[in-house]
């Protein structure tokens, strides 16, 4: 363990330089753009949106599925950009909780550099094919993304899911094993599928201690959100004013949920968010089904 602290290290340097190299690309491209943002979009709605969504992340409950929600009912963009702005919006903020976790939780720390890495890597396919799909293939894919996420949320609360163990790394076949797992959530992540839920699954599934699923899933997040986000970007497959609304209150939100909250009963919140998910996942389907 000692031996290799210099990669945990690495990982705070990493995710430091992303934060400061997406910083510059996602600025320099709103004020490029500041006088033709988007006229449906509203400071105050999507700013709210940031702060709570990205307030229960920072305690667990995950940020994409209720985010699309939010958008999806309050008509806040078109629905072919949502994928944009849930990477893009909440980039920032869930590298604070990266930084944050990972300082607060031990984790070995060859698990936590490759499986970051492997879900970077499945970011960076996985962005330049969704943003450069249609509105219909958006609402196709979150559509069913939502449903999904939906019932990976009911599994954790009605404990269908193993209930994990004490391990805080992994070695040979598993270490190999949730690598891959990792790549492929990181890929399907740019598509909106929140990558919580499936992450804590596969670490309970892995026999690792659940806590290690916090600084795992926000980590793999923080990395490989900024490769996603840099694509969105460039293809402008984005809405500059909710992902910037989101970023700036959403970043205030983790830091209140990490350093002033320290508990709040979050059973009724995650079958509210369950319904919420699962409510936009029909409207998405139902958009799809009409064409429009």
């Amino acid at each position: 363990m000692e031996n290799t602290q210099y990669l945990v290290t690495a990982i705070f340097v990493l995710l430091i330089v992303l934060t400061v190299l997406f910083a510059f690309v996602f600025v320099k491209d709103f004020i490029a753009y500041k006088d033709k943002l988007e006229p449906e979009t509203s400071w105050p709605l999507t700013s709210g949106i940031g702060f709570v969504v990205n307030f229960f992340d920072t305690l667990g409950i995950g940020s994409f599925a209720p985010t699309t929600a939010l958008l999806k009912i309050f008509k806040q963009c078109d629905d072919r950009v949502i994928p944009g702005i849930l990477n893009v919006g909440c980039c920032i903020p869930v590298i604070a909780e990266a930084l944050i976790f990972i300082d607060k939780v031990a984790v070995e720390p060859v698990t936590l550099f490759s499986m970051l890495i492997a879900a970077a890597v499945g970011a960076y396919f996985g962005a330049g094919i969704i943003a450069r799909f249609s509105a219909q293939k958006i609402r196709l894919v979150m559509g069913v993304a939502l449903l999904v996420t939906a019932f990976l949320m009911l599994c954790g609360i009605m404990g269908w899911m193993p209930i994990g163990g004490e391990a805080i790394g992994l070695t040979g076949g598993k270490l190999i094993f949730g690598i891959v797992a990792n790549f492929i959530l990181g890929a399907l992540m740019t598509a909106g599928v929140g990558l919580y839920a499936p992450c804590m699954a596969l670490v309970y599934f892995l026999g690792m201690s659940p806590l290690v699923a916090f600084p795992l899933m926000m980590g793999s997040c923080a990395v490989l959100m900024p490769v996603a986000s840099y694509r969105f970007i460039k293809e402008a497959a984005y809405n500059r004013k909710a992902s910037m609304a989101i970023t700036v209150l959403g970043v205030v939100g983790v830091f209140i949920a990490a350093y002033i909250v320290t508990s709040l009963p979050l059973g009724t919140l995650r079958w509210l968010v369950i319904a919420v998910v699962l409510y936009t996942s029909g409207a998405m389907l139902y958009s799809y089904s009409k064409g429009k």
